[in-house]
């Protein structure tokens, strides 16, 4: 399990220390600039009174401030960035409605928007989920069920602010900024729970039984799941919600929810919303927005639907910690969110990531990458390199030779969620993984992979 280490390192002194594993970290480890840097970023010891800087960054950031030391700034447009988790903007996909390019503001829009968001945004998020997940059924979401928030982060933040002390499960790997989230909080201790990557990274119905069962009370993950491109669909998903119901409250990070290719891009979303028996009485927060399925990561609108208790608390929370998402981006929303429009627009979104997926998983492989299960959602790759050579075989090393080929990719240590850091660098079972991001246009992703042949040929 430790791949024979004896010593890992001091995250202080960057230096050695005996630990309890049998073997020597290699050269390619203790030896590589790369891993100081990492570690000279997380400890937190820069001298001024007062500044924790280990909070700083999560590792998109870090990544890119690596890439900014080659010249990544300076132009972009030589680069391939595979490590932002963003899908392209451009109007250029067939099928796709075309994007507004202005906003008329209101004059209401200039004032102070209410910190849950504006009525008419909530109730099209209502009505939107209720045509796509609630047909035929008699609970129904409204307005108050909705609480708009800007962005996804301070969703995230929102909910961790109004959790009550409880025991907190996550799973590993998981989105990066789930770190910070459960950090900062101490009205909760997070409880990890590592996934196999032999069993595909699955989420059993059993594994959230027992976690239940020896006490924790809020379970938290994306779904579908970032970074490894897994989705737990129907009827798994519906029998961990059986699971949970009266017992546990479900946070389902559905961010991704669009980019659903299990369906035969039919434009259907996968969404705990399916599942649920009373919008008031099942404890399931929902967040989602118009970051990745809508390809508007720069608006800063998102949504967190469930019962009206927990959305009241949400919306009033936003007063002291973000004060509420942009007004005019909110009015401008709200005829996107026609539920016809959205279908069409899943169909072209799911057809043309779908080709794209497609596209890089066969350039991987033919370089030699061994790609074990084939993303069934999301636009991310979760790359094992333990099969390359040596000197670029885990995920900090590759991420650093990248860069010399003017390419981004996040190393995997960043998606071992570790908000105690409690575990060292080297023995995380996500050192020799990378995350690679098919969110960019084709172009971009050509030239990336080019430079990843580049690397491995070397």
């Amino acid at each position: 399990m430790f791949n024979n280490r004896k010593f890992s390192m001091n995250k202080n002194t960057g230096l050695p220390r005996r630990r309890f594993s049998i073997g020597d970290p290699g050269p390619n480890e203790t030896s590589s600039k790369i891993h100081r840097q990492f570690r000279a970023a997380n400890p937190g010891h820069l001298p001024h009174a007062g500044l924790d800087a280990s909070r700083a960054s999560t590792g998109v950031v870090w990544c890119t401030e690596r890439a900014a030391e080659h010249g990544f700034l300076e132009e972009p447009e030589l680069w391939a960035n595979l490590g932002q988790g963003a899908p392209e903007v451009d109007d250029d996909i067939e099928g796709s409605f075309p994007r507004p390019t202005h906003i008329d503001v209101s004059i209401a829009a200039r004032e102070y928007g209410p910190t849950a968001g504006i009525k008419p945004l909530r109730a099209a998020v209502a009505r939107m989920y209720n045509e796509m997940h609630r047909q035929g059924k008699e609970s129904q979401y409204s307005w108050e069920n909705v609480a708009i928030v800007p962005g996804g982060r301070a969703g995230l933040i929102r909910i961790a602010a109004v959790l009550n002390n409880a025991y907190v499960g996550f799973f590993i790997p998981d989105y990066t900024a789930y770190n910070e989230m459960m950090s900062l909080f101490k009205n909760f201790a997070a409880i990890p729970t590592p996934l196999s990557e032999e069993d595909g990274y699955h989420i059993h119905p059993d594994v959230i039984a027992h976690e239940i069962a020896r006490g924790t009370s809020v379970i938290l993950t994306s779904n579908p799941r970032n970074p490894t491109g897994r989705v737990v669909a129907n009827p798994e998903l519906a029998e961990i919600q059986d699971i949970c119901r009266g017992r546990a409250t479900l946070i389902s990070d559905e961010f991704y929810s669009g980019y659903n290719y299990t369906s035969d891009c039919d434009g259907s979303v996968i969404s705990a919303a399916d599942n649920i028996e009373d919008v008031d009485e099942d404890d399931v927060l929902i967040i989602d927005g118009l970051t990745k399925r809508f390809r508007l990561p720069g608006w800063r609108v998102a949504w967190i639907l469930g019962p009206k208790e927990f959305i009241k608390a949400i919306g009033s929370c936003g007063s002291y910690l973000d004060g509420g998402a942009n007004a005019p981006f909110q009015e401008a929303a709200v005829p996107m969110l026609e539920p016809s429009l959205v279908r069409k627009e899943m169909q072209a979104l799911q057809r043309h990531f779908r080709d794209k997926r497609d596209y890089v998983v066969k350039r991987l492989r033919d370089m030699g990458f061994v790609i074990k299960y084939v993303p069934d959602s999301t636009f991310y790759l979760w790359l094992n390199l333990e099969g390359l050579p040596g000197p670029i075989s885990d995920g900090l090393n590759f991420f650093q030779a990248c860069l010399e080929e003017k390419v981004i990719v996040v190393p995997g240590i960043f998606f071992d969620l570790n908000p105690a850091r409690r575990r060292d660098l080297f023995d995380s079972p996500c050192h020799h993984f990378v995350r690679f991001s098919y969110g960019p246009r084709l172009d971009e992703l050509k030239r990336g992979c080019d430079g990843i042949e580049r690397v491995v040929q070397k």
